[in-house]
Parts: C-alpha cells; sequence; structure tokens
C-alpha cells in the first residue's frame, strides 16, 4: 500500500505540478531527494543526476565541469518524474527547497562564469530555480544561480570546453565594454575600454548574452566584431580559442600558462604547460611586475603592466624567486 500510494503522489507532482504551484513543487523536490547537505543532486533522467558540489560525488562520474562545479553521475536508484530545464512560457519563478518557495524574478542574467545570475528576494543556497510546473530554470549556489542555458550547456556537451577570445567584458550605460584582455596573446587586437557594438552582424545587447555566445562557441569558429574606439567603428577578426580559467576557478590569464590560484594565491593546480616555470602546487605570488598583491583582484589589475615580459615574486617555504612570464 505504501508503494501504491507514493506512487499515486508522485504521479500528481508530475502531472498537476502547475495547479499545485511551489507546493507541489517543493514536495517534489522533497521525494526526489534533489538537495543533500550543501549540494544539489538532481535527477533529469530515470538513469542520471545533475550535481552541484563543491567535492567530488561518490557516484559514476560521467562528464564534470570545473568552472561551475557541475557533474552529471549514474543515477541507481531512479527517480520517476525527473526534472527538465524549461523553454516553455513561465508566468513566474522561485527558489524552491524541499520545505519552502520563495517566488520572485531574476535581476542580473548571468554574465559569463564569473558572474552568476542573481534574484530580486534573498534566496538560500543550495535550492532549485524552478517554474510554477517545477521546470528547472537554474540552480541556486552560494556563488548565485547557475541560468538553464549553461546547465543545457554542460548535459548537452560531449566534452566540456569553453570558448575564449581573452577579453572580459562589463555593461556600462546599456554599452559592453572590454574590462580586460589576455596580456600574453600578440594576436588580439582588442583594448581595454572598447564598446563592443555587433557580433557576427548582429547587434551586441548585453555581456551576459554576449559572452555566452562566445562561451558556447566551438574552439576554432572565426568571429567578426565590430567594436567603437575613441570615436571611430572598427572591425577585428578573432578566433575561439579555450578557455582556461573562470568560474569555480581563478581567472588571470595566468591559468593558460599552467597554473591556478586560491584566493590567497597560492598555486592549488598546475598542467604540463607549467613545467618550463618550475613552479608548484603550494607556492604563493606575492608581487606581479613590482606591486604587492593578496587577492585575484590585484592580479588582473596589475598582470598586463608589462612591456616585454611580465614578473612575479614567488614564495617557496621561506624562499623567494621571480619567474618571468611571456
Amino acid at each position: 500500500m505504501l508503494r501504491v500510494f507514493l506512487a499515486l503522489n508522485l504521479l500528481l507532482v508530475s502531472l498537476y505540478a502547475c495547479k499545485g504551484g511551489y507546493k507541489t513543487c517543493s514536495k517534489k523536490v522533497k521525494d526526489s531527494r534533489s538537495i543533500y547537505q550543501q549540494s544539489l543532486q538532481i535527477p533529469i533522467s530515470k538513469t542520471q543526476k545533475l550535481i552541484y558540489s563543491t567535492k567530488i560525488p561518490n557516484a559514476k562520474i560521467i562528464k564534470h565541469d570545473p568552472f561551475l562545479n557541475l557533474y552529471l553521475v549514474e543515477n541507481k536508484h531512479g527517480f520517476k518524474y525527473p526534472f527538465k530545464t524549461n523553454y516553455k512560457l513561465s508566468l513566474g519563478h522561485a527558489s524552491v527547497s524541499d520545505n519552502m518557495a520563495i517566488e520572485g524574478r531574476i535581476k542580473r542574467k548571468q554574465i559569463g562564469l564569473n558572474k552568476l545570475a542573481n534574484f530580486t528576494e534573498v534566496v538560500y543556497a543550495p535550492s532549485l530555480l524552478l517554474s510554477s510546473c517545477c521546470a528547472l530554470e537554474g540552480l541556486i549556489t552560494p556563488r548565485g544561480i547557475i541560468q538553464k542555458e549553461y546547465i543545457d550547456f554542460f548535459l548537452k556537451s560531449k566534452k566540456i570546453e569553453y570558448g575564449d577570445i581573452g577579453i572580459r567584458v562589463y555593461d556600462k550605460k546599456g554599452s559592453v565594454v572590454i574590462e580586460r584582455v589576455d596580456p600574453f596573446d600578440d594576436s588580439i587586437k582588442f583594448k581595454k575600454g572598447d564598446v563592443i557594438l555587433s557580433l557576427d552582424s548582429k547587434k551586441v545587447r548585453d555581456s551576459a548574452e554576449f559572452m555566452r555566445k562566445i562561451l558556447f562557441s566551438p574552439i576554432g569558429k572565426k568571429h567578426k566584431l565590430k567594436i567603437k574606439r575613441a570615436g571611430q567603428v572598427i572591425s577585428i577578426d578573432t578566433i575561439t580559442n579555450k578557455r582556461y580559467g573562470g568560474g569555480a576557478l581563478s581567472d588571470t590569464f595566468l591559468e593558460a600558462k599552467g597554473f591556478y590560484f586560491s584566493e590567497d594565491l597560492t598555486i592549488v593546480r598546475t598542467s604540463d604547460t607549467n613545467k618550463k616555470y618550475g613552479l608548484k602546487v603550494g607556492d604563493r605570488l606575492m608581487q606581479v611586475n613590482g606591486k604587492k598583491v593578496s587577492t585575484i583582484d590585484d592580479v588582473r589589475e596589475n598582470i598586463d603592466d608589462f612591456k616585454y615580459h611580465a614578473s612575479l615574486l614567488f614564495t617557496r617555504e621561506r624562499f623567494q624567486f621571480f619567474v618571468n612570464i611571456n
């Protein structure tokens, strides 16, 4: 009898979610066990779960996005009515946990990997951003909201790679402005302060849409941009390269050189491209181009201040040494 009752209950959740509103969605979150401690473990099919976690899950991992802390894993204990991403007209959204729902709307869209979306209301992480029909609109994490477009990109991609054209942007008075440029790539023709007008002949309206198009662009794809610089409109051809930093990873442009930093600028990860520099996990960055640094933002501010090579001062077990990067 208990199994029959649960089956009927879940059927009502699936068929009448729109009528039941967010209370029904909250029950679906609880029945599916989508929230566990500080992670999200959302059934998206009868055999797979989408997980948001800062720790490696104890499950068979199908694929992993280290930028957004997303995992796709096998789900041996299937849920009959999995969550689907929503692309139908929705009357509203809510932050939904297993015991509450907070209605509101997206206040700021997700701008690439570094600036996740935020909500009009105070919400609690982790929780799910759902439509009134319990369709998935996003994941609410301590860093912000991962929107459904990024969830779908992760689920549909065979290999998790993001595109990069060596710039970071922000919105300013209705324009998309270049904030940072990769100082180690001489082929990049963009400059800090350039205003982006169009991408592949389509008007650029906001940084969220622009960054999404670049990030989702296949590696090697060519693009034509129009920018405004000092009152002049200039056309620039560029090509999509692989993105190395951002999101849950540090994003200083040094990641392409093979090293990644924690918040206190200790190297936490290296790759094969780092070998020629001799740096190790545990080395801590102290200066960039003669300027003292203590945060990721400090590195971003000073990394492009060089003519021939970037000069980095590191410390290792009370020993200090310089490394030149070009």
